[in-house]
């Protein structure tokens, strides 16, 4: 029964608690994200579509985020729940990522590095402190 329930879930998102949401729309423009027609002109929400799939990333007001999670929202001085991966086509993506993350106002945790002999990849922290990688992956020198 529940092999039938996941074949059928036609989209996925990720839902992040912001302490402000006209600064996160910015940053994440900032950094081209392409913005969700759907709720373009909400005031309370933004919402992002992400790679080739529109992955669809929500943005809430914490206290929203609050409500609906029906938990805490964590410190994200003190610690992390998720690392977010972004998938880069080339090791200039990666290096023009973390640029548009320094211009942005975001903060580079990890400088671009080649890492383990067959990826290429950074760190950033976005506006609220949620952690971010973006990763490019050589796979005909990734170990056997």
């Amino acid at each position: 029964m529940i092999h039938l329930i996941v074949n059928t879930i036609k989209s996925i998102w990720l839902n992040l608690p912001v302490k402000d949401i006209n600064v996160s729309k910015i940053f994440f423009k900032q950094i081209g994200f392409r913005e969700n027609p759907m709720h373009a002109h909400s005031e309370h929400i933004g919402s992002f579509l992400i790679g080739e799939h529109d992955f669809v990333l929500m943005l809430f007001p914490e206290n929203a985020f609050q409500h609906f999670a029906q938990t805490e929202i964590s410190d994200t001085n003190q610690g992390s729940e998720m690392l977010i991966n972004l998938d880069a086509q080339t090791r200039a993506e990666v290096d023009e990522m973390a640029q548009k993350v320094k211009n942005a106002g975001g903060r580079i945790f990890a400088e671009p590095a080649e890492v383990d002999g067959w990826m290429y990849a950074m760190g950033f922290i976005d506006r609220d402190g949620h952690r971010w990688s973006m990763l490019h992956m050589e796979m005909d020198k990734m170990p056997k």
